[in-house]
């Protein structure tokens, strides 16, 4: 390790707290790449080797999403800390780091399995150090600041001075979102500091070129989304969901053949409509094909799942026909089982899957198709076209610090989400590297 400089290896924003242990509360937030995860990796695992007795608890809200994140950070750290992997005992069940040397350990826990963690904590070495991940899990799942609370009481105790919290987190959108209210509370303690970053105050070498492209280009083409993304401000919440909808959108598609996927959002009364996009592998472009909508109540008359399916054939006929789809995946509406038992016998050809119904991340996932020009629509996908212009979110929900839809103008934008969420194993690799989270 002394052939390794700390600052050489975090940015100097972060240079003033790393020795700082005065400080009880660090705050640590970014937009991506900022590079709070590393700098809480190399932290963490510098309290192990240097601390005489001082061992250090790594949290997130979910256990489950220990393993493939922020464990694996804290290996990296060791890495770049210029440490032999081999000084270490490191167990994955349970996740434990342990720096043979002087016996300091990193915990890894959920936050529900914090009295598991107290069991086999070495009280000779009290934790030093409390790293928070994905701070947000706490606010949006959990108990939020109350939370928190308990896990400082928790873990501080047996401390005699040098006790310090890191948290870290993406702000949200909507400023008025709970963590933001917490974070402003805690920025006016004598005891907290907040520091922000974003991929600007890092090193152009450490991030990569790709990267520094991937956020101008958003820059250039939703500027909003890449304040909030790339630079982490909370830039406030849009009441009309898919504001980045333009008329240059909407392009008849070619007669070529694609890999087809169909979103069907069902109703009774309200519309059942089928929203179909092609998969456009050379251009990079999910091409909107075709849209069938029927509403129950704006006709007068409902239809039985059986004259559904009995439409969704002659549907899929003009797909066939029009597109050479041999074949198709069918994102449904998961309440919509008797549905999808008529299309299934009606159609065997196609392929039936329950629709992943994340609003949130769906949403998230269409205003990105949209800001980076992956998604196109039809012109014959007349009510998709008319729905977003007028799906938004409810105020009070905004300004409540959540962002809810307004359940009215959203049977193709339902039907849309559900095909994109269902084809995003495929479509994220349209989007620059960057933006091509699972």
């Amino acid at each position: 390790m002394s052939e390794i400089r700390i600052s050489d290896i975090i940015i100097p924003k972060y240079h003033r707290i790393f020795n700082d242990r005065s400080v009880k509360h660090i705050i640590l937030t970014s937009g991506r790449a900022g590079t709070k995860s590393s700098y809480a990796a190399i932290r963490g695992d510098y309290q192990l080797v240097t601390d005489e007795k001082g061992s250090v608890v790594v949290l997130r809200k979910h256990h489950n999403k220990l393993r493939k994140t922020v464990y694996k950070e804290m290996l990296r750290g060791i890495k770049r800390l210029g440490i032999s992997k081999s000084k270490f005992y490191i167990t994955k069940s349970p996740m434990e780091i342990q720096y043979i040397k002087n016996g300091n350990t990193m915990y890894f826990a959920g936050s529900d399995g914090i009295d598991d963690t107290k069991g086999i904590i070495d009280e000779e070495r009290p934790i030093k150090l409390v790293v928070i991940d994905e701070l947000t899990e706490f606010f949006e799942d959990g108990e939020g600041e109350d939370e928190l609370l308990n896990i400082e009481a928790t873990f501080a105790r047996g401390n005699n001075g040098g006790f310090q919290m890191i948290y870290l987190f993406n702000p949200p959108k909507n400023p008025n979102a709970p963590i933001n209210e917490w974070c402003r509370k805690m920025e006016e303690r004598p005891d907290c500091i907040h520091i922000h970053t974003d991929y600007r105050d890092v090193p152009q070498s450490w991030v990569g070129k790709d990267l520094i492209e991937s956020a101008e280009t958003l820059k250039d083409t939703d500027l909003k989304q890449y304040r909030w993304v790339w630079l982490g401000e909370s830039v406030g919440i849009d009441e009309l969901i898919y504001y980045m909808f333009s008329q240059a959108m909407i392009k008849e598609p070619e007669r070529e053949k694609y890999p087809i996927g169909i979103g069907v959002d069902y109703g009774q009364m309200n519309a059942t409509t089928y929203e179909a996009f092609g998969l456009d592998k050379s251009n990079r472009k999910f091409k909107g094909l075709k849209e069938y909508y029927y509403s129950g109540r704006d006709e007068g008359k409902q239809k039985s799942p059986g004259e559904y399916a009995a439409d969704f054939k002659e549907y899929f006929e003009f797909l066939k026909e029009e597109y050479e789809a041999a074949s198709a995946y069918v994102f449904i509406d998961p309440s919509a089982k008797g549905l999808a038992e008529e299309i299934r016998r009606k159609c065997p050809e196609v392929k039936i899957v329950d629709a992943e119904n994340d609003v949130q991340l769906g949403i998230s996932r269409c205003q990105k198709l949209m800001s980076f020009g992956v998604l196109d629509i039809s012109p014959e996908q007349k009510n998709l076209i008319h729905e977003a212009g007028l799906y938004e979110y409810d105020k009070k929900s905004i300004e409540a610090g959540k962002e809810v839809p307004v359940k009215q103008n959203d049977h193709c934008m339902d039907a849309m989400r559900y095909v994109v969420m269902g084809m995003w194993k495929y479509l994220k690799y349209f989007l620059p590297a960057a933006e091509q989270e699972d």
